[in-house]
C-alpha cells in the first residue's frame, strides 16, 4: 500500500509518465467528490498537487478536499491557516469600458487531454534514436498455434503474439543486453545520472474504449519480469489486464516502468517509432504480422512453394544519452534468434506451459530449383505403388514395392493337362 507521504515526483505526477493524464482525471472528480475513488488513491492525493491551474485552484478552494487532508494529516501549516476574512474597501472607481478582445480560434484542452499533451511535450526533451529489424514469423506463428491447439483442449485461454514477443524482449534484455533497462537522471546538483535497475518492469500500452465510444491508452506495469519463467510472465500479463478491464488498477500499478511495449500491429500498423517518456530507456513497437505488401496479391499456396513467410517489424526506440546503437542492434538481434528457436525460446517455453510436444525447429527450405525434379520423383513412387497393387492383388503393397518380380511359393499353381 502507498505511504500516507508521497514522494515529490509522486506528488507532481512526474512519476507515472503517460498515465499522469489518467491521474489528473481521476483528481479532478477527487476534489468534486472524494469518495467517487478508492481509499489508496484517497489517500495520496491527500498531498497531490495538480499539474492543472484550474484543477489546482478548485482543490485549494474544496472544504472537502482540506477535510481528507486533515484526516490523512497532511495538511501543511500553510493550508492549516484559516482564510482571511474580507474587509469592507471602499468602492473602486470604474474602469473605462475596454473593447472585448477577439475570441480565439479552437477551443481549449482540458483534463486527460491536456495531461497527454504535456506528456508528449515532456517527451520531446529525450534525445531518442531508433533501430529497425525485421523477423520471419513463420516460427513463431507455427510454435503458437500448437501451444494452442494444446490448451484449447485442456481448457485454457490462448496465448497472442504479444505474449510470445514480450517474452522475447523480456529475455533479451535479462540475458544479453542489461543496459537496454538503464534509465537516464538529473541530480540534485543538477548533473546528469545513470541510473541502473536490477529488474526489467515492462509497461504495457493497452487500448481502452470509453462508454461514449471515446478511446485512451493505459499504460500499467509488470514488475520483475526477468524473475519469472514464462508461465510466471503470462499469468502477471492477465492479471494486470483482468485488472484493467475491471477498472481495479492501484497507484502501484502505474509507476516503476523502466521499459515500454506497444503494439500498434493490432490494428495493422507495419511499423512505428513511439515516443519516449523520461524515467525510462527504451521503448518497443511491434508491427503487424503479414505478409510483405509486395505479395499481398499472390496466392498463398504459390508463396509457401517460394518460401516466401510472414515477417514482422520490431523497433527499438532508446534513449541515445544512455543507450548506444550497438547495444540496440544487439537487442534486436537477440529478439531476432529468441523468435527463431534459438537459445532453447521455444523449448523453454513448451516445458513452461507443460505442453507435451517438442517444439518446431526452424529449418531451411526446399530450394524451388528442385521443385520439378521432386515432383517427378514422387509421381514415380505414385506409379510403382499402383503397379505393385495390381500384379499382388491382396498382398500387402509395401511388402513387395522393392521386389515387384519375385512372388511367395504359396501363389504358384501346378499347371493340369
Amino acid at each position: 500500500m502507498l505511504a500516507v507521504s508521497a514522494p515529490a515526483d509522486q506528488a507532481s505526477g512526474s512519476g507515472f509518465g503517460a498515465n499522469s493524464w489518467l491521474v489528473e482525471e481521476m483528481y479532478e472528480r477527487f476534489v468534486a467528490d472524494p469518495g467517487s475513488v478508492s481509499d489508496s488513491w484517497q489517500e495520496f492525493f491527500a498531498d497531490y498537487h495538480s499539474q492543472a491551474p484550474s484543477v489546482a485552484a478548485a482543490a485549494a478552494a474544496s472544504p472537502q478536499v482540506r477535510a481528507n487532508a486533515e484526516i490523512h494529516g497532511t495538511l501543511s501549516p500553510i493550508d492549516a491557516l484559516p482564510a482571511p476574512t474580507p474587509t469592507a474597501e471602499a468602492a473602486p472607481t470604474p474602469a473605462p469600458v475596454e473593447k472585448p478582445p477577439e475570441e480565439e480560434p479552437g477551443k481549449p484542452i482540458r483534463g486527460a487531454s491536456a495531461a497527454i499533451a504535456r506528456n508528449m511535450e515532456a517527451s520531446l526533451t529525450v534525445p531518442t534514436a531508433t533501430s529497425f529489424r525485421n523477423v520471419p514469423a513463420k516460427l513463431l506463428e507455427v510454435n503458437r498455434k500448437v501451444i494452442n491447439g494444446f490448451r484449447s483442449r485442456s481448457g485454457q485461454t490462448k496465448i497472442s503474439f504479444t505474449h510470445l514477443i514480450g517474452w522475447a524482449i523480456v529475455r533479451a534484455i535479462a540475458d544479453a543486453v542489461p543496459a537496454m533497462k538503464n534509465s537516464y537522471a538529473v541530480g540534485d546538483d543538477g548533473k546528469p545520472r545513470l541510473i541502473v535497475h536490477d529488474h526489467v518492469n515492462m509497461s504495457l500500452a493497452v487500448d481502452v474504449q470509453k462508454k461514449d465510444g471515446s478511446r485512451t491508452l493505459l499504460v500499467p506495469v509488470l514488475r520483475d519480469c526477468d524473475t519469472n519463467d514464462f508461465m510466471g510472465f503470462l499469468a502477471a500479463y492477465e492479471e494486470i489486464i483482468r485488472k484493467v478491464k475491471s477498472n481495479k488498477l492501484t497507484v502501484d500499478d502505474f509507476q516503476g516502468a523502466n521499459i515500454s511495449l506497444t503494439n500498434p500491429g493490432g490494428i495493422g500498423t507495419v511499423q512505428s517509432v513511439p515516443r519516449l517518456m523520461p524515467g525510462q530507456g527504451l521503448i518497443v513497437g511491434v508491427g503487424s504480422i503479414d505478409y510483405p505488401a509486395e505479395f499481398e496479391g499472390s496466392d498463398h499456396r504459390n508463396l509457401s512453394s517460394l518460401g516466401v513467410s510472414k515477417v514482422v517489424t520490431v523497433t527499438s526506440t532508446y534513449d541515445h544519452r544512455i543507450i548506444q546503437g550497438a547495444e540496440s542492434g544487439l537487442f534486436l538481434k537477440h529478439v531476432h534468434e529468441l523468435l527463431l528457436g534459438e537459445h532453447d525460446f521455444y523449448a523453454e517455453i513448451f516445458a513452461s506451459l507443460g505442453v507435451p510436444y517438442e517444439a518446431v525447429k526452424w529449418r531451411p527450405d526446399v530450394s524451388p530449383m528442385n521443385r520439378e525434379e521432386t515432383m517427378l520423383a514422387k509421381q514415380m513412387a505414385v506409379a510403382k505403388l499402383i503397379r505393385v497393387h495390381r500384379v499382388r492383388g491382396g498382398d500387402d503393397p509395401i511388402r513387395f514395392a522393392g521386389s515387384s518380380r519375385t512372388c511367395r511359393a504359396s501363389s504358384i499353381q501346378p499347371r493340369t493337362a
